[in-house]
């Protein structure tokens, strides 16, 4: 990518809307929140001003480095922020977009036609979170340094010396008096950079890490296109290149990667300035209409099924990729998650039909291997409407229409009520005898559900297990989930602390992130985490829950004179020990399922879970050296 002159980027083009004092107050309403999602967040701010200078030509290299202290840098080759003196403020312009709210390049579309981030509050916000941060900038042939103590200029602008490079470096150190945990999480990071290089054809990202020594680079010169090949590793492909079309209308720039596998889940990411628009939008919705109109016409036209399909048909074993680059996109609410622009849904329709149309009558062959995996999905859709419908009539005979093993509490709020999915039915009975039954509901399973991951919609109905988990919790799955109907807003997964008990929560975890997800995104699904040591000493017992914990325990207590039991199974504990230990809202340790990267996790459980046996040993060798307990 080769560095352009044509826009200048001076202190004219940076626009001043107001103060900074309120991002102090009150921070999760510009990072969402000051836990570990908003923590990151500050270094995709750094990172998304990077990008914004690559869309415009004059970037094409950034690295992010984790340093030991906690702090981290960001550095770009792109023109470096303004130095000059802002004529409104009399301050040079980086002082202005470092201190001041609403204040930078991305409200004057002469600077930047595209841009992500926050509103254009991104980098003055890093500034306000943080305890220091300091900014190198290398333009005009000089090297300027500017530094800032909690949000507030520290060191004036000075000229540090010359030099034939350009670029800005931003290294800050997010305060530990709002965010309640400053460690960045490697993998969460790079997990990011890795998805915006696949957004931004040609784009070199490196990470570093000097806590660990880790290191990586992201370029990948085929764009959206690597990014489904990426998705789609592992499983068994339909076709062996990934359909893709780009065109650009009404300075709207519209790139579409799609391939299909035959597997039965639908894989499709939109995103908007390379924000990952979750709830989809516009954009989304004119790429699906069109996709099931397109196939729907080509059927018709080669007489190739009697009946039409539905937007679930055409969609199973699809991986695909909308990335819109948009001057002026119109978002519902603050957390940018849906795209609103009401133009971009009929420039998408049209462009997606017309590029599929073309397509299909180039590439009869892959066209008919598409549509007949389409009319199966269809088929089996049909035999999972009569398994729900016979599941439902079946559940409507049993007592008060619920599942006759499931234990149901007292309470009637979802809010207060919690539902716990037992292993086994010795540990259900030891459940059922130790809980409160005014707001806990006990399911025991019996054995390991089904790999949803392999299973069609209509074979995952006919599973009993799975049919009794949806029956009692209450918001079906498919087009008729409805989360409104949850009976409980605690979904507790309670199974034993080895391997058969991993593989059991991995099952699960990988039905409710492929059918439930609304779920997980409410904050209803947990882990009980029960404890993996029993010590006795001294006639006193103490539950221990890893092994870091039973080392912390015998510094404090001593090891002579210990008694220790491992537990191998929730069905060794008394219904006692089990409610005090695991079930007790006073002692319990639970840890919240989230989604803290949809493609990251979507990958996970295909390598986990899929078909193919190689990406799971490559997966297995690489982090085995990470292993804590092992049981075997």
């Amino acid at each position: 990518m080769e560095k352009t002159t044509k826009s200048s980027y001076k202190a004219q083009s940076i626009q001043v809307l107001k103060g900074l004092e309120a991002v102090k107050k009150r921070p999760a309403m510009y990072i969402g929140s000051t836990d570990k999602r908003g923590l990151h967040h500050l270094v995709y701010e750094a990172v998304d001003n990077a990008i914004d200078e690559a869309l415009e030509g004059f970037c094409n290299e950034i690295n992010v480095i984790l340093h030991k202290d906690k702090s981290v840098s960001v550095i770009d080759n792109g023109r470096g922020i303004p130095v000059d003196i802002h004529l409104g403020l009399k301050k040079p312009a980086v002082e202005v977009v470092m201190t001041v709210l609403h204040a930078g390049g991305k409200f004057d579309k002469k600077t930047y036609k595209v841009s992500g981030g926050l509103h254009g509050v991104g980098i003055s916000v890093v500034n306000a979170l943080s305890k220091w941060v300091k900014v190198e900038i290398k333009k005009d042939g000089k090297i300027y340094y500017i530094d800032f103590d909690h949000g507030a200029t520290n060191t004036k602008l000075i000229e540090k010396g010359d030099t034939e490079e350009s670029g800005t470096k931003v290294t800050f150190l997010p305060d530990d008096e709002i965010f309640s945990e400053t460690d960045f999480d490697y993998d969460t990071v790079s997990n990011r950079l890795r998805e915006l290089a696949f957004l931004n054809s040609g784009i070199k990202i490196n990470i570093g890490d000097e806590r660990t020594n880790k290191k990586e680079t992201f370029q990948y010169e085929g764009g959206v296109k690597s990014f489904v090949k990426y998705l789609n590793k592992g499983r068994n492909l339909l076709h062996d290149d990934p359909i893709y079309f780009e065109k650009e209308k009404k300075k709207i720039q519209i790139e579409i990667a799609m391939q299909y596998n035959d597997a039965y889940l639908e894989t499709v990411f939109s995103f908007v300035n390379n924000i990952n628009t979750h709830e989809g939008g516009t954009h989304l919705s004119g790429f699906k209409t069109a996709l099931t109109r397109a196939i729907n016409d080509y059927i018709k036209k080669k007489k190739l099924n009697d009946s039409g399909l539905s937007g679930d048909d055409v969609r199973e074993g699809l991986t695909a990729i909308i990335s819109v680059k948009i001057p002026e996109p119109q978002f519902e609410g603050q957390t940018k998650t849906k795209l609103g622009n009401s133009e971009v849904k009929g420039m998408v329709d049209g462009i997606v039909y017309d590029s599929l149309i073309t397509f299909f009558e180039e590439n009869p062959t892959i066209a008919k291997m598409i549509v007949g995996k389409c009319v199966s999905a269809a088929k089996a859709r049909e035999a999972a409407r009569r398994a729900r419908e016979l599941t439902r009539r079946k559940s409507a005979l049993e007592s008060g229409s619920l599942p006759g093993k499931l234990a149901d509490c007292q309470e009637k709020d979802p809010a207060k009520s919690e539902l716990f999915l037992v292993e086994g039915d010795s540990a259900g009975g030891s459940a059922k005898q130790g809980r409160s039954r005014e707001f806990q509901a006990i399911l025991p399973l019996r054995g390991k559900i089904l790999n949803v991951e392999k299973a069609r919609l209509d074979k995952i109905f006919e599973n009993n297990e799975i049919s009794t988990m949806i029956t009692a919790i209450g918001i079906s799955i498919g087009e008729e989930l409805n989360l409104e109907r949850a009976r409980y807003h605690k979904v507790i997964i309670m199974t034993d602390a080895d391997v058969d008990g991993n593989h059991i929560t991995t099952l699960l975890l990988t039905f409710f992130y492929r059918y439930m997800k609304p779920l997980i995104e409410a904050g209803y699904l947990y882990i009980a985490m029960p404890p993996l040591y029993k010590v006795l000493k001294a006639g006193k017992n103490y539950w221990v829950y890893n092994e870091a914990g039973l080392e912390e325990l015998k510094k404090q207590i001593g090891g002579q004179g210990m008694v220790i039991q491992r537990f191998k199974g929730l069905g060794e504990m008394n219904a006692e020990q089990l409610w005090s230990t695991t079930m007790d809202p006073g002692n319990r340790v639970l840890k919240q399922v989230t989604i803290e990267d949809v493609v990251s996790a979507d990958r996970m459980f295909t390598v986990l879970m899929g078909d193919q046996v190689l990406p799971r040993r490559q997966f297995i060798f690489k982090h085995a050296k990470d292993v804590k307990n092992l049981d075997i």
